[in-house]
């Protein structure tokens, strides 16, 4: 097999298809994911051991093919003929290599263009304050955040910072200065990169994600002392945001925490892609600005009650989850099946619809 042009025939069929992800294991044919479902590509042959390893040699630095041999695992990022970038995983199973790799346009699309709410520009014009993004694995967090990364270049002179694990969306400067960093090329942690970026005049901070509670600590610190910070998390929605954040500090720090973030934080934005009726995926969400009465709520450790501030709020600008796949049925965009699916309080979003 010639790895080479096995691999860019690959990556030509995720393009062309407009797929998601390409999936690669010894044992299998080559699988690609189009709207949420996984269609293997019975035209190409079944991998063997041996071809996965060649497709991993070749999609890895030298560097980086040691550590993934030495570890059993990598991710990293591969820039495909400047047409598209690939986020990829490379792991062991059964003593062999399988690889993910996700699809990441070149082209940066706008809020506009992911069907996502307009308030969302709010957040990009403030100058100090922390917004998350959050949601499963695979929900389109790191686009949102690209839209509202690319929304400031264009539109504002400022120095913006990104620490990712791998770096994914390439940005060009336009009125702003852009500095990517890598974690594991050009530093060697979420954490290490964050403090650095205090001492790099820097104005805007992306943390592609927050995974200790030293960089969770950091990203509030960084918001509270004049930066605008974004980040993602693994959660389902605000409030669980909230309890994640707090809980990952020892109890005595909890306190102060709460009262940092009831300062600090802008917004948590939760989103979800459903199948769209005609074809592709469409957004559902939640929004949690904060106010005076969500503060109250973080500091007081009454976070139990924040989702009752988000149904009751929508004058001041949140969205409630449910009310946003509710708007997509009766619009005919989702099935009411996958509003139930992806909906966190089913009974609720019953008596909506």
């Amino acid at each position: 097999m010639k790895f080479k042009e096995t691999i860019e025939k690959l990556m030509d069929t995720v393009i062309n298809e407009s797929g998601s992800d390409l999936h690669l294991s010894a044992g299998s044919h080559p699988v690609i994911r189009v709207d949420d479902a996984l269609i293997p590509l019975q035209t190409s042959p079944e991998l063997k051991p041996e071809d996965t390893e060649g497709i991993i040699r070749e999609l890895l630095t030298e560097k980086q093919e040691k550590i993934f041999f030495d570890t059993q695992e990598i991710d990293f990022s591969y820039n495909y003929k400047n047409k598209a970038r690939f986020r990829g995983n490379g792991f062991f199973q059964q003593g062999m290599i399988s690889i993910a790799l996700r699809f990441i346009p070149n082209d940066i699309q706008t809020i506009e263009e992911l069907n996502l709410p307009q308030i969302l520009k709010t957040f990009t014009e403030h100058k100090q304050g922390f917004f998350l993004v959050v949601g499963p694995v695979g929900q389109g967090k790191t686009t949102t955040l690209a839209a509202m990364i690319e929304m400031i270049n264009q539109e504002r002179s400022e120095h913006i910072v990104t620490i990712e694990d791998p770096i994914e969306y390439m940005y060009e400067n336009k009125k702003s200065i852009i500095n990517q960093r890598e974690v594991g090329v050009d530093t060697k942690s979420f954490h290490t990169g964050l403090m650095s970026a205090f001492r790099e005049d820097v104005d805007v901070i992306l943390l592609g994600e927050m995974r200790d509670l030293n960089t969770i600590s950091a990203a509030v610190t960084a918001a509270e002392t004049g930066h605008l910070v974004f980040s993602t998390l693994h959660t389902n929605n605000a409030a669980q945001t909230i309890d994640r954040i707090v809980d990952s500090f020892p109890c005595e720090q909890q306190g102060q925490i709460r009262l940092q973030l009831s300062a600090s934080l802008s917004g948590i934005f939760s989103q979800r892609l459903i199948p769209r009726i005609s074809g592709g995926l469409v957004p559902a969400y939640e929004l949690l600005i904060n106010n005076s009465a969500v503060g109250n709520l973080i500091r007081e450790a009454r976070t139990h009650e924040i989702q009752t501030v988000i149904e009751t709020s929508s004058e001041l600008g949140m969205i409630d989850m449910n009310r946003s796949l509710a708007d997509l049925v009766r619009r005919g965009e989702i099935t009411p099946e996958d509003a139930f699916t992806f909906s966190i309080d089913p009974s609720a979003l019953e008596r909506l619809l």
